[in-house]
């Protein structure tokens, strides 16, 4: 049944969308729960909502629209995150309430044809276009290149920051290349599957991941190949039950992580 359901072009999209998802969601999530900014990407993805609404309203193209909205939004969050970490949630919090009040407002002025929001926060992966892959697996080109490029320094500032400014590894320009990185690949991802799904496979994958690898980048490999078998299986449970395809994934990606914790807590247990 499951070979049955890859007769449709459809379903072989949603699937090739969830593995290359899987792969930018696992190095980009890495980066972000080793650095514990996972309340910022959660920021970024809501504040994602503003850009929404200024396409609507003003007719933008949605991408154009979108993404500057949330490379503006992370580069303020990042801004402040690097500067003043004792009071980033708070401005982060604030950020992320006005750019989803600005997108409901701006869409509720937006004449004609209107939107449901609750579209953009499971989205639709089985609707993915063959030109959205070819924009996905370019972006997943541009994060394993630049993952690969940087990759000592990113591991320099991951774990000791302070001693990578001293090497003259640029810190900051790092931190705002990778976070706007994680800002256009919100803004893909969230069309495809949705706000919710991108903030499960950018947080679960790397945090089990991170309690198995020995280095980051192992952690990146791990986390990368976990996020594609929760979209994977989530996508042909969501076809065999007829369930929405995003709930589905973000269950099962749950599911592990529950799972994950379940098993952790008893080996401390035994060890205790």
């Amino acid at each position: 049944m499951l070979l049955d359901a890859l007769h449709f072009e459809f379903m072989r999209n949603a699937l090739v969308a969830g593995l290359l998802a899987g792969v930018i969601c696992g190095i980009l999530g890495t980066f972000i729960v080793v650095n514990r900014m996972v309340f910022l990407s959660g920021g970024i993805a809501h504040a994602s909502y503003g850009g929404i609404g200024l396409a609507f309203f003003f007719g933008f193209p949605f991408l154009a629209g979108t993404l500057g909205f949330s490379i503006l939004s992370a580069a303020l969050m990042t801004a402040v995150f690097l500067t003043a970490k004792d009071r980033a949630d708070t401005f982060i919090g604030v950020l992320w309430a006005v750019g989803m009040a600005i997108g409901v407002i701006l869409i509720d002025l937006s004449p004609g044809y209107k939107p449901n929001l609750m579209s953009f926060l499971f989205g639709s992966i089985l609707a993915v276009s063959g030109s959205e892959l070819w924009c996905l697996a370019g972006l997943c080109a541009i994060t394993l290149f630049l993952t690969g490029y940087f990759y000592r320094d990113i591991l320099a500032i991951s774990y000791d920051d302070e001693f990578a400014r001293l090497r003259g590894v640029p810190v900051y320009l790092l931190y705002f290349l990778f976070m706007g990185l994680v800002a256009v690949s919100i803004v893909f991802i969230i069309r495809m599957a949705g706000l919710i799904l991108v903030i499960a496979l950018l947080t679960i994958p790397p945090y089990i991941a991170e309690k198995y690898a020995g280095s980051l980048g192992r952690s990146m490999v791990l986390a990368s190949f976990l996020g594609m078998i929760f979209n994977t299986c989530g996508l042909f449970i969501a076809y065999m039950k007829n369930l929405t395809s995003g709930a589905a994934i973000v269950m099962v990606a749950a599911a592990g992580f529950f799972l994950f914790m379940a098993v952790d807590f008893i080996e401390k247990i035994k060890s205790g």
